[in-house]
């Protein structure tokens, strides 16, 4: 994902995580702790990604279903005094003509993973996010352009892709990203208007967008669309 994008993308992800509720608090626990698949289906890339929202801690493990460690991150210096909140971070994603679909699901097989914490103060913290491998296919996008007015739109979707697990997809919702506007609406939107006052701050020539589809389990397709503009 673009950097510009992937700015924006995390703005709204702990709005998304609660709306989802892909994670679960077990007693002293992170208030958020999910880690889900984005699918880019324009790129044919796929990536595993973790957002996790709590205060003042300042060690982490992540351990998968099978018991193995994934992930370790310690606070040193001013952190192992102040703490943490919010973490976010992408997986890398490789193309899947470079690293097949089945070996990247292997790497990260679906069920429990445990957030294993702890705050500045000593206090453990556990969470549990469920990782699923239900990856929606990737909405078909139709911008429409006219008279300094930008209307993006995409078809539903409720499907896997071609080549993907059998999962039963059911969409939550759909955002859109341009530039420096995003939106998240729900699962009946397929379309969104770009507001006016945005639309005017884009000069001439190509604009690139995103549309993704958004699985009850977290997980997330991209499409990508492009309107021009004169």
């Amino acid at each position: 994902m673009k950097k510009h994008t992937l700015m924006l993308h995390v703005l709204l992800l702990g709005t998304v995580a609660l709306c989802l509720g892909t994670s679960r608090l077990d007693a002293d626990g992170f208030a958020i702790a999910r880690i889900y698949i984005e699918y880019n289906e324009s790129a044919n890339d796929l990536g595993f990604h973790v957002f996790l929202d709590g205060e003042d801690w300042k060690d982490l493990k992540i351990v998968n279903p099978a018991g193995k460690t994934i992930m370790e991150i310690a606070g040193k210096a001013g952190y192992a005094n102040l703490g943490l909140t919010e973490l976010f971070f992408e997986g890398a994603e490789p193309n899947l003509d470079d690293v097949p679909l089945n070996v990247l699901l292997g790497m990260f097989p679906e069920g429990k993973y445990k957030f294993h914490g702890v705050t500045v103060d000593g206090v453990s913290l556990l969470s549990t996010g469920t990782l699923s491998h239900a990856v929606p296919e990737g909405p078909d996008v139709f911008p429409k352009v006219g008279d300094g007015e930008v209307t993006i739109g995409w078809g539903g979707v409720n499907e896997p892709p071609d080549g993907f697990p059998k999962r039963d997809v059911r969409i939550v919702g759909y955002q859109v990203i341009c530039e420096s506007f995003m939106v998240t609406l729900p699962a009946s939107a397929r379309e969104v208007e770009l507001p006016e006052e945005f639309v005017a701050t884009l000069g001439p020539g190509e604009h690139l967008f995103e549309v993704l589809a958004i699985d009850r389990s977290g997980n997330q397709t991209i499409t990508e669309g492009s309107f021009e503009i004169e």
